[in-house]
């Protein structure tokens, strides 16, 4: 049984899994994601990640700012869907738009269901200091990621894994996780498993306020809040200097022995104290700057012993 496919996603994450189901030959005849933004310093306008490489592989993309709105939920119900793939969209789709195909909607979601269901679950495993996590194609429900799970992938979280490392590769665990869902829903052998509510957590969006450091919690914590965040939207402090404070993040950080004033340097290598423990800082990003080595940075601001951080 050929089965006809909608395909709804946005970032990078979603794209790697439009490939991956395009290459194992099966038919995608719509693919939806979120409009065009202004990016850059020119602000011009781009296309995301899935709409770009849908222009490439030929396949009709829409944009629609909301998907609640009843001329594209007639739109989709004329596709005649079997079923529609959806892999970090950004929108919420109503209870009519999920029992528009024919066998609902399948979702790749990045934790291991109940744990981390909602919009970050691949930072907050990071930052609660989680050991494993998962990847899972679950059946769409109207409730926040609390469908029956289909199909589970498990992976550990090392101790130098970032939102970054971990994201790349449960983008591609999930992407190869396609190609045997759909194959065992053409044999009608796929087993839906419901979710329990015990140990439910939210996974909810990071603030800028929250993504402060806090140099009085323990440096093992502080090392997974860092990680958690890193690249984007990047764990931070602020420095004094003659023209004001000035923001930088911290990139990766590694925790060591140590004690003294929470956010005193205690060293000149750029070893924090904390609340227990410290932080040697080796990678970090200054407000305006590029990436750079903790030994770079030092070379031009150099921070001495004592010096007090916020």
């Amino acid at each position: 049984m050929t089965l006809r496919l909608a395909f709804m996603g946005t970032p990078d994450f979603a794209a790697r899994s439009l490939a991956e189901v395009t290459a194992a030959g099966h038919e995608i005849v719509r693919v939806y994601s979120q409009p065009p933004r202004r990016r850059g310093r020119g602000q011009s306008e781009q296309k995301t990640p899935v709409h770009q490489l849908a222009d490439i592989l030929g396949i009709p993309v829409e944009t629609p700012k909301s998907f609640k709105a009843p001329e594209v939920i007639a739109d989709f119900k004329a596709l005649n869907l079997d079923v529609a793939l959806v892999v970090a969209y950004g929108q919420i789709l109503t209870q009519e738009a999920l029992d528009a195909p024919r066998l609902g909607c399948l979702n790749l979601h990045g934790s291991l269901l109940p744990r981390w269901r909602g919009a970050a679950p691949i930072q907050r495993a990071i930052m609660a200091g989680d050991e494993m996590t998962g990847v899972q194609v679950m059946q769409m429900e109207a409730g926040l990621d609390t469908g029956p799970i289909l199909l589970s992938e498990t992976l550990a979280i090392s101790d130098t894994d970032t939102a970054s490392t971990l994201h790349d590769r449960m983008a591609d665990i999930g992407a190869l996780m396609w190609p045997r869902a759909l194959g065992a829903l053409e044999r009608e052998s796929l087993i839906a498993q419901p979710q329990s509510e015990d140990g439910a957590t939210y996974a909810k969006k990071i603030t800028p306020e929250e993504a402060r450091i806090d140099w009085t919690r323990s440096a093992t914590d502080l090392s997974c809040h860092i990680r958690g965040l890193s690249p984007f939207p990047g764990a931070w402090f602020e420095l004094d200097n003659d023209k004001g404070p000035v923001r930088i993040k911290v990139l990766m950080a590694t925790p060591e022995a140590g004690s003294a004033e929470p956010g005193t340097t205690l060293d000149d290598g750029l070893l924090v104290a904390c609340g227990s423990g410290a932080l040697r800082i080796t990678r970090l990003q200054r407000q305006g700057k590029g990436p750079m080595d903790a030994a770079h940075y030092l070379r031009g601001t150099p921070l001495p012993v004592g010096t007090r951080i916020a």
